[in-house]
């Protein structure tokens, strides 16, 4: 069994209130009656089973799995606090929506009104079968089991090279102009390989700016390792020979590397970041 609770609060905050008065709604009669007592919720019962914290909605909303840590009635409210289980990422009200008949959800209904019901379904059990399973980890660096991308974060893949600081600051005002913060590997020592901190921070990224200028390899793998994960990648180059043959088909900017060049860098890369993060 498992509580589903479809409340619109602020399930994040860790501490909410929800009406005594929606408690065991679309819930079986039997199964209620194993959670009361002289009608009132055995709220310790409650307590030990698994959780689905939903917002109302069948599209976007997002869902989360966890359990009730502390609960207390106060007046006509449960005063929850709640948490949640970090090896099962945030879900999506569509992937729940379709899959209700399984989750004991046969009404529409469910999914547009606050309430608190009791599903007699192996809800760990479930998710097994139906969230994507676990990626394919590498051997060569390590990558988190689960995706931590910094909304605000940019990073920006180059040369090791002095020659291209001031290309580095150019993009540092573009994600700056478009509300990012911007950062690459030599900005960070989290781990004794270099390897490692460039595909942290790659994974961590919204947005990953690769110069191609030069041809460098290991801008190459970083844009490769960036594409493989999902970022948003931004192409750059000061010379249209240098963006390699199987990425030609991707838009890219080309500049000079004289003042006024990074000026007009500046300007290009915070336009295109701004529409990748819908400004």
């Amino acid at each position: 069994m498992f509580n589903l609770l479809m409340f619109n609060v602020d399930w994040p905050s860790a501490r909410v209130s929800v009406p005594t008065g929606r408690m065991f709604e679309y819930t079986d009669e039997h199964i209620a009656d194993q959670f009361l007592n002289g009608g009132n919720p055995l709220l310790d019962r409650l307590m030990s089973l698994p959780c689905l914290f939903c917002e109302e909605g069948t599209t976007d909303e997002t869902a989360y799995v966890g359990q009730i840590n502390r609960a207390r009635v106060v007046g006509r409210e449960v005063s929850l606090e709640i948490g949640f289980d970090t090896e099962v990422p945030p879900l999506q009200n569509s992937m729940i929506h379709a899959n209700r008949i399984e989750l004991q959800m046969s009404s529409d209904w469910e999914f547009s009104r606050n309430h608190w019901a009791i599903k007699d379904v192996d809800l760990y059990r479930f998710l097994l079968r139906s969230v994507r399973p676990r990626r394919q980890r590498p051997t060569v660096f390590q990558i988190a089991e689960h995706e931590n991308i910094e909304p605000a974060l940019a990073s920006a893949m180059m040369p090791f090279d002095a020659g291209f600081n001031t290309v580095y600051e150019a993009i540092r005002q573009a994600a700056d102009g478009a509300g990012l913060r911007c950062r690459r590997a030599d900005d960070i020592w989290e781990n004794a390989a270099i390897i490692q901190d460039v595909v942290a921070l790659i994974d961590r990224s919204r947005i990953v700016v690769c110069d191609c200028s030069g041809r460098n390899p290991n801008v190459f793998y970083e844009a490769g390792i960036a594409h493989t994960l999902g970022r948003e990648v931004i192409l750059i180059t000061q010379n249209d020979q240098d963006i390699p043959f199987d990425l030609r088909h991707l838009r890219y900017i080309r500049y000079l590397n004289n003042a006024e060049g990074r000026a007009a860098l500046t300007q290009q890369l915070q336009a295109r970041m701004q529409t990748l993060l819908g400004h």
